[in-house]
């Protein structure tokens, strides 16, 4: 089903990103689409930044946390403001300059060709992307196939999204999601075990020189090992419907 009714804004989760943000909203408001800004508990700098972007652009809503939550914890509460202020879908895009804003128009046509669909990037990396970030990115990949018994799922990493916000928030107010960087893998499990449709397409994603990055090597992955573990043992009395599923055809790529 093809959508004549695509109502889409972007979610900016945003921590101490005050050197690229005004970029990043610029190009994205450059595409025509309005912009949920979402301070989770930033430094002085960047709620000075902030505020500057909010006052002088109409097209840019702020959602201001008391305190530093999470990305996942921005990102739900970018979702449900965005909803609120009518939206049926919202493009999840990070605040340091590592998405493609090129690729917005791309993302929305397929958003709007499968309404009801997530639509999830997966990356095209070049040259500057870490090493060690890359290969360990496949240690999630195979706990994402193990707990959803399919490859289907190209990335759950990836932070480039759509959301179809009715499905989106109805399954965040259903299940339990993790509130900082373990929200995108858990988010798109559960889509998966919901049986809701996916989208995939595959952008470029950039490590820029300079760049800040809020993961912390050994508390974050811990955290999203804990992650993986529970997604495990909720798999288990889930496996004959994901195995239903395969034989049937699975969901959409």
């Amino acid at each position: 089903m093809v959508s004549d009714t695509l109502h889409a804004c972007a979610v900016i989760p945003v921590y101490n990103h005050e050197r690229v943000l005004a970029r990043t909203v610029d190009e994205l408001l450059a595409t025509g689409v309005p912009v949920v800004l979402v301070d989770d508990g930033s430094s002085s700098p960047c709620r000075e930044v902030i505020d500057t972007i909010a006052s002088t652009r109409s097209q840019v809503h702020l959602v201001r946390r008391a305190a530093n939550g999470g990305k996942g914890a921005a990102v739900k509460d970018g979702l449900r403001t965005a909803r609120q202020l009518g939206f049926s879908h919202a493009l999840q895009i990070d605040a340091d300059g590592q998405h493609d804003t090129g690729d917005v128009g791309r993302f929305l046509d397929l958003a709007r060709r499968h309404p009801d669909a997530l639509v999830a990037g997966y990356p095209a990396y070049d040259a500057c992307v870490p090493r060690h970030r890359y290969y360990a990115r496949y240690l999630t990949h195979i706990w994402v196939w193990i707990n959803t018994l399919s490859p289907r799922i190209r990335d759950g990493m990836c932070g480039f999204r759509v959301y179809p916000l009715a499905g989106s928030c109805t399954l965040l107010e259903q299940a339990p999601v993790g509130d900082r960087m373990d929200f995108d893998v858990e988010f798109i499990v559960r889509w998966y075990w919901a049986g809701l449709p996916l989208q995939q397409l595959q952008t470029r994603v950039i490590y820029p020189e300079n760049g800040v990055s809020h993961f912390r090597l050994w508390r974050d992955n811990a955290l999203i090992s804990r992650m993986h573990a529970r997604l495990f043992f909720a798999m288990l009395p889930r496996i004959p419907a994901l195995l239903t599923r395969q034989q049937r055809g699975g969901q959409s790529r």
